[in-house]
């Protein structure tokens, strides 16, 4: 009998064990960490071989919009984990409420992101910061739109009753993207806005 006890170990509760799903968006994002930290080596590296100015002349960039997207995109973090706090709390409409005022936040994001993109006085070809400029920011983008649609596919299954306060791990783990993106464009704000 003594045996037997010993083999079983201490019991683990379904309630205390990290959900599958959390533990697939951590090593999903690792490899996204990997991805982004190839572009910033790109980056430097064109940086570090370029023959002259760097920016190159020409290729002036505005400041203070992109600051203030920037603080927009860090804020729907805050907003974002509040909406997580909601859902584990039990309160179905305070969280769809908060994803939905991230889920705007993005979208303003994305769209003075876009804004930029379009009056910027160089393109992906006019040099090396142009194409590098381009790629870095381009691929955030689209991360950030994946974050946008992931988000309505949290309130459509919201609607659907699928999120209580036991069951949230699909929040947590679009929670987990988000809080990735906005550090990430920390990150290239940073170097592409601050440091150049």
């Amino acid at each position: 009998m003594a045996v037997s006890a010993r083999r079983m170990g201490p019991t683990v509760h379904p309630a205390q064990r990290v959900p599958l799903l959390n533990v697939g968006i951590i090593i999903f994002l690792a490899s996204e960490l990997m991805f982004f930290a190839s572009l910033f080596g790109m980056y430097f590296t064109l940086r570090g071989q370029a023959h002259g100015l760097w920016p190159p002349l020409g290729t002036d960039l505005p400041f203070v919009r992109p600051l203030i997207f920037t603080i927009d995109l860090v804020a729907s973090s805050f907003t974002m984990q509040m909406g997580v706090r909601a859902i584990k709390r039990g309160d179905v409409s305070a969280f769809r409420r908060w994803v939905v005022l991230t889920f705007v936040m993005g979208v303003v994001f994305l769209t003075g992101q876009g804004y930029d993109w379009m009056t910027a006085n160089f393109h992906v070809a006019t040099n090396a910061y142009g194409s590098a400029f381009y790629t870095m920011t381009g691929f955030h983008g689209l991360h950030v739109l994946a974050g946008l649609l992931v988000m309505l596919v949290i309130l459509g299954r919201s609607a659907a009753g699928a999120y209580t306060a036991e069951r949230h791990a699909a929040v947590e783990a679009a929670t987990y993207y988000w809080h990735f993106v906005d550090v990430v464009w920390v990150g290239l704000f940073t170097v592409l806005f601050i440091i150049k």
